[in-house]
């Protein structure tokens, strides 16, 4: 029970005042100058004035409110190391068993670290879990938290977080070994084919000094081991070998004692720039197609285009002297021999043998696609002609012979079968439909015995774009000279710019455009595996993660040759994709997270904080000497109250509040009814028998 007095005046204060103040001036006044009864007059005003300010004696029920404890739980991949997911659990029951003996204390568990969201799970917030848990408690509700963790917090903050005790139990034992490799300096871009230079270092929480090997891997293939000085800055230089993402990775042995190898590999992605691709571009003669591809070309930034149009044979006699020619001589050794090589891709475009080339560089070309090169064949009528580049040493980078057909009639291009699924051809605008919604072409060259992939069929089926390999290089035939029809718009045109440009970049082996090619990237916490096929099926896709385990991921057809598959995973690092011959990387949350930068357990890092509030920093494996089952111990839980310390040798404090909560109110009014109005008749009456006297 509360008891208190409170006015409720019957009349509003300024009010009473002016009543009041008179006419205790006047009873002031007669006692001054020693008046007879004013003594009595003054009792009497006293009594008007208490029964016009109603004073009431209130009885308040007041239940009070529990203070609010949090536990903040670790629960960050760290924590899973050894058997601190053992510790964590024993611990957090152990404490939701003390705080549950005294009524006071309000329990709220909260754990951290294991978010949907991957940027949430890269570094251990705790803090701001704590921040969560009090959102809704006034500050002098607070009575304390506890953060259950290995010490690697890293949302620290610099004043302190609560006014209340925070404690800290230290999962781990003391004097760990811990060996890990990091990236020091590590550039996001690089030039494919060129060297890149990169630093690392390799650190030992023991001390240790000494060398170690370090594997260096670069998308799934191990290419170099280095020997590195522990705790030395080290150089490492690659070579990018391709355009677009690639993975970097180094790894180091495990030594006996270490607590993870989790921390034993290092990744960084490194974005490959091509230099600009060089094609060379052969016109045999003028012709309405020649343009089409020029500007193709041009247009497209990363190309560097060579373009010779013949305009002029050797044979051609008309007696025009040569210094009065405004013509370029044709620089075919430098071209074909010097500088061959150079070459990203070569086009003959309706180009015939008439002795312009030495009949000994149809060889040299041959060479070139062997060892890796590009060639691409638009035919023209001159193909199947006595003159055809067929009958040259060439032939044996040809993918197909000429029967010495020009088919002159309207057709509508059509993918083939083979081509739905072909990356070059596949999903073109206007392809699904029939027929196709892109203009008719007149004229197709009739070949014989062809090699490789026909992608598209033109007039009567036959074949109208061929794809093929020779050696280690790559070869293309377009049998027709018609394609500007699309260009010009004829007929509403066609995708030509698409389609030229995907053959020219497949010719250059463009990762992206390889028929068969398996890739997987993250998308937050899923791994998404893309498979690129020409087979009908893809079967299913055996994935590694991080830390060994395998499981399989079943892909489905999305597209004509494209196979997806999608699968949520628990842990950050990279994983290891195979399907078939094929394999693929990926990594799944930010690269080298600070979750795995440090995984020793430390009281080091918590301890300003929690001194800062006069709480304590303790390990779970030697404190208190309340063991438990499992062999770690707890402190005992103490109420605290003010500013009383709140840490012991074997016991925590969690402060408890003073503020309730109003349940009801009794109320007595010391001038309500016949006594107050006795009393302040009694008060009146003996001012007025004094007067009279």
């Amino acid at each position: 029970m509360n008891w208190s007095v409170a006015f409720e005046p019957l009349l509003s204060w300024p009010l009473l005042a002016a009543l009041l103040v008179p006419l205790a001036l006047l009873a002031f006044v007669g006692l001054w100058f020693r008046q007879r009864g004013a003594w009595l007059r003054l009792v009497a005003l006293g009594a008007l004035g208490l029964a016009l300010a109603n004073p009431v004696i209130l009885d308040e029920e007041r239940e009070p409110l529990k203070s609010v404890v949090a536990i903040i739980v670790d629960r960050s991949q760290s924590q899973d190391i050894g058997d601190r997911t053992a510790q964590t659990n024993a611990a957090v029951e152990g404490l939701k068993e003390r705080l549950a003996r005294f009524r006071q204390f309000e329990v709220r568990v909260v754990e951290a670290g294991r978010s949907e969201a991957a940027d949430d799970r890269t570094e251990t917030r705790l803090f701001a879990a704590l921040e969560g848990a009090f959102r809704d408690v006034p500050p002098s509700r607070i009575g304390g938290a506890v953060m259950v963790t290995d010490g690697q917090v890293h949302d620290v903050p610099g004043a302190p977080a609560i006014s209340a005790p925070l404690h800290a139990l230290i999962t781990g034992e003391e004097n760990e070994r811990d060996r890990r490799i990091r990236f020091e300096n590590a550039p996001r871009f690089g030039i494919v084919g060129k060297p890149l230079d990169m630093t690392y270092r390799v650190i030992d929480t023991g001390g240790e000094a000494g060398s170690v090997d370090v594997r260096v891997s670069i998308n799934g293939n191990q290419v170099s081991v280095q020997r590195a000085f522990v705790g030395q800055e080290m150089p490492l230089q690659i070579t990018v070998p391709s355009a677009g993402r690639n993975i970097v990775e180094l790894s180091i042995d495990r030594v006996p004692g270490e607590l993870t190898d989790t921390n034993n590999r290092a990744i960084a992605l490194v974005d490959g720039i091509r230099e600009n691709l060089r094609v060379l571009l052969v016109s045999g003669e003028p012709h309405a197609g020649e343009r089409t591809w020029r500007n193709l070309l041009k247009s497209d930034a990363s190309v560097d285009l060579v373009h010779f149009t013949i305009l002029r044979p050797p044979e051609k006699q008309d007696g025009t002297p040569i210094n009065e020619l405004s013509l370029i001589a044709f620089p075919t050794r430098e071209l074909f021999v010097e500088r061959i090589n150079d070459f990203d891709l070569i086009i003959f475009d309706r180009y015939q043998h008439r002795d312009v080339l030495p009949i000994l560089y149809y060889d040299y070309i041959a060479e070139y696609v062997e060892k890796g090169g590009a060639l691409l064949i638009a035919a023209g009528p001159e193909y199947a002609g006595e003159q055809s580049i067929a009958n040259t040493p060439l032939i044996s980078a040809l993918p197909a012979m000429p029967n010495g057909d020009v088919v002159e009639k309207a057709f509508y291009p059509r993918l083939t079968e083979l081509g739905q699924r072909h990356p070059v051809t596949r999903g073109l605008e206007g392809s699904a439909q029939e027929p196709p919604r892109w203009s008719r072409w007149f004229r197709q060259i009739g070949i014989e015995q062809p090699e490789g992939e026909v992608v598209m069929k033109g007039a009567d089926d036959r074949p109208l774009l061929l794809l093929d390999r020779k050696g280690e290089g790559r070869v293309g035939m377009f049998l027709s000279d018609q394609g500007w029809l699309w260009a010009r718009g004829f007929e509403g045109g066609g995708p030509h710019v698409s389609l030229y440009r995907r053959i020219a970049h497949w010719l250059m082996k463009e990762p992206e455009l390889e028929e068969e090619r398996l890739t997987a990237d993250g998308r937050g916490m899923v791994l998404d595996i893309r498979r690129q096929t020409m087979r009908d099926e893809a079967g299913p896709a055996r994935v590694i993660t991080p830390s060994g385990k395998t499981l399989d991921v079943q892909l489905a057809k999305s597209d004509p040759g494209i196979f997806t598959g999608s699968v949520e995973v628990g842990e950050i690092g990279l994983y290891q994709v195979g399907n078939g011959d094929l394999t693929a990387l990926a990594h799944v949350g930010p690269v080298n997270a600070p979750e795995f930068a440090d995984v020793v357990s430390t009281e080091n890092v918590l301890r300003p904080a929690a001194e800062a509030t006069g709480g304590d920093v303790r390990r779970l494996a030697a404190t208190g000497i309340s063991a438990l089952s499992n062999g770690i111990s707890l402190p005992s839980v103490v109420p605290v109250r003010g500013n009383a310390e709140a840490s012991g040798r074997d016991w925590l404090g969690f402060r408890t509040t003073d503020d309730s909560v109003l349940k009801s109110v009794s109320r007595v009014p010391l001038f309500g009814g016949f006594l107050g109005l006795g009393l302040l008749l009694l008060a009146l009456g003996g001012m007025w028998y004094r007067e009279g006297r």
